[in-house]
């Protein structure tokens, strides 16, 4: 196998990063790339940077996927200066490659490569490919005095440096990064100023309760899970979710997850609905008997906690009864019911409601309270059957409004 070493602080990786090394695989043949993440750049000895967990959990979350490309912590563990020529030795006795490693390097790096420490020895165990970054198409690039290869990789307009002031400065960033190292980001607020600089902003400080990797780790499984069709309506949901928790002073992002996998189990079998429903340790009502496809509700709460661990009740009440409804119901699951049967990709829904949905001057009783009577009215007008759960939350929101 041939493989090309990629190293660097990542601090954090970035597209770039990603495309030089499928410009490396796809231009010069090579198998793989390893990314090697420095302890200590000898060329940043000073640099402030992140936890070295971080950098290399960002780097392994961003190449899911992508057996060309792997991670290799061996500077991580050395410790100390993260010297190149160390670096090649260790990678070249235990992947034991096919031929010399490739050595990527930058052409900002390049013209004092001969001052690197042990340069010849790095010569001797290497092949340098240097990468464009700075010389662009039409400038003079410097001839360098030394074996390599140019490799035409195509200059992406970003740097680490340039990411890191984004975040610090509530600037757009989240799409110059793989999708795993903004999960990592979000969840461990990193690149945030400690002090003496600019404060946090108040929009970055909200909707941390939930962790953003499990929230797309969630959605990646409802879509395998689900239909193309069904996953659209059950992504419309989610994001009515969390414009209504937002309005209404629920956590959006909960809300958010809420309506990622309410229908999770919408494609399930019927035994397996029946295995998972009966969890909860209520019994079959009339209708469910009748109609099986209620029951991936009631299944839908039962999976999130036996394989996903998920503990929140108002994210399973919310899933448990967003088909039929119950007395009683929390505001989430107001929310999950209300947004499931009004979301965009509805095409049988009234304007007027979708209209009161974006009303903010309803209270988020009375919009329910509203809804309600519109999505019974609908289903007596198409002749259809009606939950005795839904019925009896209707008659209860018709007490209340009389009180």
């Amino acid at each position: 196998m041939r493989v090309a070493i990629l190293g660097g602080s990542f601090n954090p990786v970035h597209i770039g990063h990603l495309a030089l090394a499928d410009a490396v695989i796809s231009t010069l043949r090579y198998d793989r790339v390893i990314f090697v993440p420095a302890f200590v750049s000898p060329f940043k000895p000073d640099a402030d940077i992140e936890n070295s967990q971080d950098r290399l959990d960002m780097l392994v979350l961003s190449i899911a996927g992508d057996p060309r490309l792997t991670v290799d912590d061996c500077e991580l563990r050395r410790k100390g200066v993260s010297y190149t020529s160390s670096t090649v030795g260790d990678i070249i006795g235990r992947y034991c490659p096919d031929g010399k490693p490739g050595l990527v390097i930058g052409d900002d790096l390049a013209p004092d490569f001969t001052q690197w420490y042990k340069s010849d020895e790095i010569l001797e165990k290497a092949d340098v490919i240097i990468a464009g970054r700075i010389y662009k198409e039409g400038m003079d690039a410097p001839v360098f005095p030394f074996p390599h290869t140019a490799l035409d990789n195509g200059i992406m307009d970003i740097s680490s440096s340039n990411v890191r002031e984004r975040i610090a400065q509530d600037k757009n960033w989240r799409y110059l990064i793989p999708a795993g190292a903004r999960s990592v980001i979000e969840d461990r607020r990193l690149y945030k100023p400690r002090s003496g600089g600019l404060e946090e902003p108040e929009a970055m400080k909200k909707n941390v309760s939930m962790p953003f990797s499990q929230i797309v780790y969630m959605e990646n499984e409802v879509r395998t899970l689900v239909s193309p069709s069904r996953f659209l309506h059950s992504r419309n949901t989610a994001l009515l979710c969390y414009d209504l928790c937002v309005r209404y002073g629920l956590d959006p992002l909960k809300g958010y997850l809420a309506g990622i996998v309410h229908d999770i189990c919408k494609s399930f079998p019927e035994e397996e609905l029946f295995r998972l429903a009966r969890k909860d340790g209520e019994e079959l009502t009339k209708m469910e008997r009748k109609k099986t496809s209620l029951l991936h509700a009631r299944a839908g709460a039962a999976l999130l906690k036996e394989r996903y661990h998920i503990q929140d009740e108002a994210i399973l009440e919310a899933v448990r009864c967003h088909t039929t409804g119950k007395e009683n119901m929390g505001p989430l699951a107001k929310i999950v019911f209300m947004a499931d049967k009004v979301e965009v990709s509805r095409p049988e829904v009234k304007p007027s409601l979708r209209e009161l949905c974006a009303r903010p001057s309803l209270s988020l009783d009375e919009l329910f309270a509203v809804a309600l009577e519109e999505i019974v009215a609908f289903l007596m007008v198409k002749e259809q059957d009606i939950s005795e759960g839904t019925l009896r939350l209707l008659a209860s929101m018709s007490r209340k409004s009389k009180r």
